[in-house]
């Protein structure tokens, strides 16, 4: 678990810029599947960690503290989590910090910005809850005093003055007692005069305020939401800004275009103003685009081991961050991963271990999902009617004309353009590779700062040996696997939905993707294994029972060719172990091969 604070410290250290997004809870199960959506999206712009608000009187704790959970368990993302005094009785506070120090070996949440809150909605006058606290500053007492050096505390700081100040001397003095009763970072309100920022920042310096400063930064979207926030805030706008945006204000694209490059020069001003600034905090308002825009403007790019420092996504909570290798099977299904593992006592680190140990939880407790809710995903599907509509619905997946399957939620992963064609083509066999998100490439050594394949630590190179994951149609088993038995290199594993199982190779792990760093040992992180293997079976047999469960009804037709198919279909993978041969057809071949023994047409799938 990590400390922000010693996150910013240390990217100072390393004299690199930082950045960080907040977002706060949607009020619709709608609107938080976007918000997910979205989060990971923008993960890939590489923050060093993400907050959440605490909605106005405590109004959406319980989501605010999910919400943590979640990013640390499921998304990779340190988080800094929203506290206020309003309707906080001293009780509930203490049940909101202590679930964070209960749940912290599931969550790993250590960071905490204690703030007094607005009033709740509705209600014009801030006031005190009976048995709770007046002022941030017993909030961060109270922490202190109850859970030590535990939590990161953050605070609020206003560079325009506090609206119930007496004088700037003494709001710098007020704050410096937080300081004192124990705040360990400062994010600031927003704002748009970077004079104001710098004098307010260089007051704190003077008074002897040494802790991290976090500019927070809201960038300008449209005239009407800037407009609207700046008069609720009563945010001061310098006169330059203004007459840049009035007379384009009923164009949005250009609204966006000139408040970016505004406010990158105001964080520039910032940054180069030798405060010890070195990045920023963005206020997304759940909004991705003026963001991007910013930190594109500003040239702030994330190094590959920022945004992928392993193949898969990380989760950091207490017992998993130390965790390095899984099994290549889930690796578009983190969730799922998760939860059926969640009870081991210990995770693999450096090397795949014996994987009969630990058991693989029942995929029926799962309650698994398609990623989409019934009426898009047979919007996005369609209603195929044969094997040959199936295939080419996987084919235009693989060409990526087709946004996911039931078995991906997402796009397929760059790397796998280099052999998307050869996907495609064998899926138009009669060959589905439904977790074709799995498939990968071989990669002899590529720089681990390769934006398609690299991960990990910079100046590394990575590995993969190439590997296929399919559904093969009941009558070409035999002869594939006799093919792929006389091919050298190659080693597979076949199952069915009945558990019927067979394999060339002896059981144990098989690295699949390695990487060498300097200063640090070999790290495999994706393996296939043969038990991993099996019990990956039936959640993949059953997420395509789930798809043909959506026409059971309607369409009857389509309903039993798809579980026809996810009945009777062998799941197989394959690995091409000769990650050396530069041949990127090599382990298609036995495919092409059997096609042309046996007929097969592109035309209808066989």
């Amino acid at each position: 678990m990590v400390k922000i604070s010693d996150k910013i410290k240390k990217a100072e250290r390393e004299g690199r810029p930082w950045w960080s997004f907040e977002f706060f809870p949607p009020k619709t199960p709608e609107g938080w599947v976007n918000l997910y959506d979205r989060i990971e999206r923008m993960q890939q712009l590489g923050p060093i960690f993400v907050d959440i608000t605490w909605g106005a009187g405590g109004s959406t704790s319980e989501a605010t503290t999910n919400f943590v959970k979640t990013a640390h368990s499921e998304l990779g993302l340190e988080t800094c989590m929203h506290l206020t005094c309003t309707n906080m009785p001293v009780e509930m506070v203490d049940k909101a910090l202590k679930a964070s120090l209960a749940e912290a070996y599931d969550s790993g949440c250590r960071n905490i910005l204690a703030l007094r809150g607005d009033p709740p909605r509705g209600v014009e006058e801030w006031k005190p809850t009976e048995g709770g606290f007046n002022h941030a500053i017993d909030l961060v007492r109270h922490i202190r005093k109850n859970y030590g050096d535990y939590f990161c505390i953050g605070v609020a700081g206003f560079p325009e003055g506090h609206p119930q100040s007496e004088s700037p001397e003494a709001e710098i003095r007020h704050f410096k007692k937080k300081v004192d009763a124990g705040a360990d970072i400062v994010f600031t309100q927003m704002f748009y005069d970077a004079e104001v920022f710098i004098d307010w920042g260089r007051r704190l310096r003077a008074a002897g305020i040494t802790i991290p400063i976090v500019p927070g930064i809201m960038p300008i979207q449209t005239f009407a939401a800037f407009k609207r926030r700046t008069d609720f805030a009563g945010t001061i706008v310098p006169k330059e800004l203004w007459d840049l945006l009035e007379p384009i204000k009923d164009d949005d694209a250009k609204v966006r275009e000139v408040g970016t490059k505004y406010v990158a020069d105001m964080c520039r001003k910032i940054l180069n103003a030798e405060l010890g600034i070195h990045g920023i905090h963005c206020y997304t308002m759940n909004l991705s685009r003026g963001t991007e825009m910013l930190l594109e403007e500003m040239h702030f790019v994330p190094t590959a081991d920022r945004v992928k420092p392993l193949p898969w996504r990380l989760s950091l909570t207490q017992k998993r961050r130390a965790e390095t290798t899984r099994p290549i099977f889930w690796s578009n299904r983190q969730k799922s991963y998760i939860t059926r593992t969640r009870d081991w006592d210990e995770f693999p680190n450096g090397r795949w271990g014996d994987a009969s140990s630990p058991a693989f939880g029942d995929v029926d407790a799962l309650l698994l999902a398609l990623p989409h809710k019934p009426q898009d995903a047979i919007k996005i599907w369609g209603t195929p009617h044969s094997l040959g509509d199936i295939a080419a619905l996987f084919a235009r997946f693989c060409r990526g004309d087709l946004k996911s399957l039931p078995w991906s939620d997402q796009p397929a992963a760059k790397e796998t353009t280099r052999i998307a064609e050869q996907l495609a083509r064998i899926n138009e066999l009669g060959f589905l590779t439904a977790s074709h998100i799995n498939s990968q490439p071989r990669v002899d050594g590529a720089p681990s700062e390769d934006p398609a394949v690299g991960w990990g630590p910079i100046h590394g190179y990575v590995y993969q040996k190439a590997y296929l994951e399919f559904f093969c149609p009941p009558e070409l088993v035999e002869p594939l696997l006799e093919l792929l038995g006389d091919t050298p290199s190659v080693t597979y594993h076949a199952v069915n939905k009945q558990g019927d199982f067979r394999s060339n190779t002896a059981p144990g792990p098989n690295a699949v993707t390695w990487g060498v760093f300097p200063g640090a040992e070999v790290i495999q992180p994706t393996v296939v294994d043969s038990t991993a293997f099996q019990a990956w079976k039936d959640e993949a047999y059953e997420l395509g029972s789930q798809w043909a469960q959506l026409y059971k009804g309607s369409e009857p037709e389509t309903y039993e060719v798809i579980e026809r198919i996810f009945s009777e279909f062998h799941l197989v993978n394959i690995v091409f172990n000769d990650y050396r041969n530069r041949d990127e057809d090599a382990i298609f071949k036995p495919f092409f091969e059997l096609a042309h023994q046996k007929g097969l047409s592109i035309a209808n799938g066989h």
